[in-house]
């Protein structure tokens, strides 16, 4: 087993993302585990203190070792630099264009509330006309 980063200048900031995410994932998941296992019922205090570190520990580590090699698999690699690739092709809207685009959808939410609302009430006073003819 080569210990060798695959295509190590391609793709730098979606394999630092991931891995960065991936590490938070894995830290919270540990740390939740370390807080469950401080309340187990361990009447040693050497012994629970040593299961309490040392088991979210070796997952931290085993994990770690894991996302590493994940983040070096060949296909794995490939996709995140294609990503990272067709992320720069992008052609990211201006901010005239979002503020225009957020107004035109502000102002339909607005409008469609107002018009639902006037249908609430066309409603409630034709059911109440219905029932006082009865």
């Amino acid at each position: 087993m080569e210990f060798k980063i695959y295509k190590s200048g391609q793709g730098y900031y979606t394999r630092m993302g991931t891995a960065i995410a991936a590490a938070a994932i894995l830290l919270l998941g540990c740390w939740r585990l370390f807080e469950i296992l401080g309340a187990a019922d361990i009447t040693n205090a050497n012994t629970r203190l040593f299961v309490q570190i040392g088991v979210p520990l070796v997952i931290v580590l085993a994990g770690g070792f894991f996302v590493w090699w994940l983040m070096n698999k060949p296909f794995v690699a490939d996709f995140l630099i294609a990503g990272e690739g067709e992320m720069k092709k992008v052609n990211w809207s201006s901010r005239k264009e979002i503020i225009a685009s957020t107004m035109v959808v502000i102002f339909t939410v607005v409008a469609m509330s107002c018009l639902m609302a006037l249908t609430d009430v066309f409603f409630q006073f034709f059911f109440r006309a219905i029932k006082v003819i009865q």
